[in-house]
């Protein structure tokens, strides 16, 4: 078919269809094109980030853009934080999981290092909320690491889970680490620390809150014992507060039965001391 043909049924002008065959892709199109391409990975590394702080990390890396592009981009491929998304039915597909569930409700170790459990706490307070995540080991019921930080953001895991791996000495491969489908546990950050550190994943199913249960009794010990005894001005005060109680009364005060009424530094030491005894 003649160009004119085409271009007088289609009611294109001509010089505009030998302009575009001439230059198919514009110059801001590319540009435009490499700030999507970062603001995919910065979504997929962070997808609680909502389009201002996705601009701030896109701009960080040399882009230059405007709120208002990156909010147009975003939309147009339903870039949306997790936070921000209207609630689904019911029937809707949950998010697919980073692993198996490997514990199946399981919450017991033969030794430590075998298995860590882990999931994220919020409370508010007078400047705003605070979130902790904490790792605990399912062998002694220790908390063997722990991040508390003002945003629920991968690195909050991610700081949680090398705290853990500090503090048992690098000695965890093989171990599992078990957690919710939250969008933080299943970050690129987080399975690439896994994958360093020679650990496995394992993650619960939506909605069985069984699946957490060991975690969630932690999280409402610290609820019932710091977080709901008072209001808390800023989230320093809290922040103290719950390090204190964790390190001073939780490791070192609170006797568990499930222990043989002892502490989870006491039946450490104590277990440790048998093992040794005993090769």
């Amino acid at each position: 078919m003649p160009v004119a043909v085409a271009c007088r049924v289609l009611k294109l002008h001509r010089q505009h269809y030998y302009a575009w065959l001439a230059c198919p892709v514009t110059d801001a199109e590319y540009a435009e094109a490499y700030v999507a391409n970062a603001l995919f990975d910065a979504h997929r590394e962070d997808p609680e980030f909502g389009y201002r702080l996705l601009h701030d990390e896109v701009t960080a890396v040399g882009h230059e853009v405007s709120e208002r592009t990156v909010w147009t981009i975003c939309s147009a491929n339903e870039w949306w934080c997790v936070f921000g998304t209207k609630r689904r039915s019911r029937r809707a597909r949950p998010a697919a999981p980073a692993h198996e569930d490997l514990v199946r409700r399981e919450f017991t170790a033969a030794e430590p290092n075998r298995l860590w459990l882990t999931d994220i706490s919020e409370h508010p307070t007078g400047e705003g909320k605070i979130y902790l995540c904490a790792v605990k080991d399912a062998w002694s019921n220790r908390i063997v690491g722990y991040s508390i930080a003002e945003r629920m953001t991968s690195q909050l895991a991610l700081d949680a889970l090398e705290s853990a791996v500090a503090r048992r000495g690098g000695s965890v491969a093989s171990c599992t680490l078990h957690s919710d489908r939250g969008g933080q546990f299943r970050s690129r950050k987080l399975q690439q620390a896994l994958w360093r550190h020679h650990m496995r994943g394992s993650m619960g199913q939506v909605g069985a809150a069984g699946d957490s249960a060991a975690m969630e009794s932690f999280f409402s010990l610290l609820q019932r014992n710091v977080l709901n005894r008072r209001r808390w001005d800023s989230r320093e005060q809290l922040r103290i507060a719950t390090v204190t109680w964790i390190e001073r009364t939780y490791h070192r005060r609170r006797r568990q039965t499930r222990l043989g009424r002892l502490t989870p530094i006491e039946y450490e030491t104590i277990m440790s001391q048998v093992a040794t005894t005993a090769t």
